[in-house]
């Protein structure tokens, strides 16, 4: 029986993968860095002292990741405050799932950018517990976001069904013991064995209703 729900943000509730693309994309080309087409993939779910490493040491910047970081959240703050890029249906959805359980979220968003999502949304009011990736010792695909966000609920991890749009994710989550509910990226499709791990498969996020959530 499900007891509680945590949602992923990025490609779920806002369209914003094509967003942290841009930004970070941009900053490697003005700072001299070698973008390269894996790299979006290779960084998706990765927490930001993950990706910000990453950055440093894969595509080539030459500022401390802490510095990569901070830039980065600095730019996409100021995207989310100019436009916010929800997605067709998430607020519908985040309501009818938060009028019947309890609600978590697991991202790998930085705490600034959870927290400015929510606020400027009006959707915190529906999270009884949110859980940012870089409060954990390990990004997505490992299970400890979801793991800690079913901590934060107190409900265990196999009561619970995640929302999940990435191939990371999707693994992060169903490594937490979870149920979940994959509602693919049509820009970065998660794989098929990934996809396949996933207890239910939704077209879009308006198709996600309790009906879909339980078992």
């Amino acid at each position: 029986m499900i007891e509680a729900v945590v949602f992923d943000l990025d490609g779920v509730i806002v369209d914003s993968e094509h967003v942290w693309d841009e930004v970070r994309q941009r900053l490697t080309e003005e700072r001299g860095g070698r973008w390269h087409d894996q790299a979006s993939r290779d960084m998706m779910g990765m927490s930001s002292p993950e990706w910000s490493a990453y950055m440093h040491d894969v595509v080539g910047l030459a500022e401390p990741p802490e510095e990569i970081n901070a830039e980065v959240v600095r730019r996409l703050e100021a995207v989310y405050r100019e436009e916010l890029p929800l997605l067709d249906g998430a607020m519908e959805a985040v309501e009818a799932l938060a009028a019947r359980w309890p609600l978590g979220l697991a991202s790998s968003s930085n705490r600034e950018l959870i927290d400015l999502v929510l606020r400027v949304s009006g959707l915190e009011r529906w999270f009884a517990a949110t859980v940012s990736s870089e409060e954990v010792p390990r990004g997505k695909p490992a299970p400890d976001v979801y793991l800690e966000a079913a901590r934060r609920l107190n409900v265990p991890p196999e009561r619970c069904a995640a929302v999940e749009d990435s191939e990371n994710g999707i693994r992060s989550a169903k490594a937490a013991g979870m149920r979940v509910v994959a509602i693919p990226n049509p820009q970065y499709p998660p794989a098929d064995d990934a996809l396949a791990a996933a207890d239910v498969v939704l077209p879009a996020v308006a198709a996600l209703t309790p009906a879909a959530v339980e078992p």
